[in-house]
C-alpha cells in the first residue's frame, strides 16, 4: 500500500455482522484485513482471523465479519495484511462507526451462547474490535445504587432458573468470602428470562476492608448449579468501568460501597475504606 496506515469505517448490524469500509489507494491484490487476538493468544491457532477484501466503490475496500464467523472472546487489532514473501501489515485507524443497532439487543434467551463484538478506538488511535462469548449469560440491565444495597434487573439467556436460585457476591481472590441473596419477583413486563436481585452492602463490608476490594457478582440458577457471571455486553458500549459511574454509601464504619463495572463490562460490588473527613 501507499501508506502504512488505513482508516476505516465500520457499521454493525442488529444480528452482529461488522461491515468495515476502508479507504485503501493502490492495494495489492488478494490483500485482507486481518484481525488478530491481543497477546499470547494471537499466536495461537486460531488467533488470527482474516477477511476477504472487496471493492464496493472506486478508493474503497470493504470487509464483511458475520455474525455467524468465529471470534473469540477478547480484544482483536485490525491490520490490512499485503501477501507477498514476506507479508507486509499496515495498521487500521477508527474511522465513523455506526453501532446504533447493538443498543438494547435482545437475543433469543433459549440460545446456548451469546456474543458480541464492539469495534472501538485503542488508546494508541488504533483500531480493534472486542469480542465477548458467553453461555449462558445474565445481563445485567438497570442498576440502582440504593443507601443500603444495590438493586439489578436483568436478563438470563441459555439456562432456565430453579429452586434455590440465587446471586453471589463472591471477593476475589478469596473463595471463602461469599455472601448470596435469594432472586426478588422480576420485572412483570420484561422479556422472558428477566431476573431481578438486591444485594445489602453490609454482608460483604462486615469482614476487613483494609483497602479496595471488588466483590464479583454470580447469578446461581438453582442450588448446586455453576454460577453464570453477570455482565452487559449487548450494546455498543466497550468498556464501561470509566462510562458507567454510580454514587458510593456508607456499607460500615469508615467503608463505601459502590456499584461498578470492570474494564471486560463485568458487574461488581467495589468495597473500600471511606475517605477520612477533612
Amino acid at each position: 500500500m501507499n501508506s502504512t496506515v488505513v482508516r476505516a469505517d465500520c457499521a454493525a448490524d442488529r444480528a452482529g455482522t461488522l461491515t468495515f469500509d476502508l479507504t485503501a489507494p493502490a492495494p495489492a491484490p488478494d490483500s485482507v484485513l486481518l484481525l488478530r487476538r491481543r497477546g499470547a493468544a494471537g499466536r495461537k491457532p486460531g488467533g488470527t482471523v482474516r477477511i476477504p477484501l472487496s471493492r464496493p466503490a472506486p478508493g474503497r475496500l470493504r470487509a464483511v465479519l458475520p455474525a455467524a464467523a468465529e471470534l473469540a472472546e477478547g480484544r482483536w487489532d485490525a491490520y490490512v495484511e499485503e501477501p507477498g514473501d514476506e507479508p507486509a501489515e499496515a495498521v487500521v485507524e477508527p474511522g465513523l462507526r455506526d453501532l446504533r443497532a447493538l443498543v438494547d439487543r435482545c437475543p433469543d434467551t433459549g440460545a446456548a451462547s451469546v456474543s458480541a463484538r464492539v469495534p472501538y478506538p485503542t488508546l494508541d488511535g488504533r483500531l480493534a474490535v472486542r469480542s465477548w462469548v458467553r453461555a449462558p449469560h445474565a445481563e445485567a440491565g438497570h442498576v440502582l445504587a440504593g443507601p443500603a444495597g444495590m438493586t439489578v434487573q436483568g436478563v438470563l439467556y441459555g439456562v432456565g432458573t430453579g429452586e434455590g436460585a440465587a446471586v453471589e457476591a463472591r471477593l476475589r481472590g478469596e473463595p471463602d468470602r461469599v455472601h448470596g441473596v435469594p432472586l426478588t419477583a422480576p420485572d412483570p413486563d420484561g422479556p422472558a428470562g428477566s431476573f431481578a436481585f438486591t444485594l445489602p452492602y453490609a454482608p460483604p463490608a462486615a469482614g476487613p476492608v483494609p483497602e479496595a476490594q471488588l466483590w464479583q457478582l454470580w447469578l446461581v440458577p438453582a442450588a448446586g448449579a455453576d454460577g453464570v457471571r453477570i455482565s452487559r455486553i449487548l450494546d455498543d458500549v466497550w468498556s464501561r468501568n470509566k462510562s458507567f459511574v454510580y454514587p458510593g454509601h456508607p456499607a460500615a464504619p469508615g467503608v463505601l460501597a459502590t456499584p461498578c463495572y470492570t474494564a471486560d463490562n463485568d458487574l461488581c460490588l467495589r468495597l473500600e475504606p471511606a475517605p477520612a473527613d477533612r
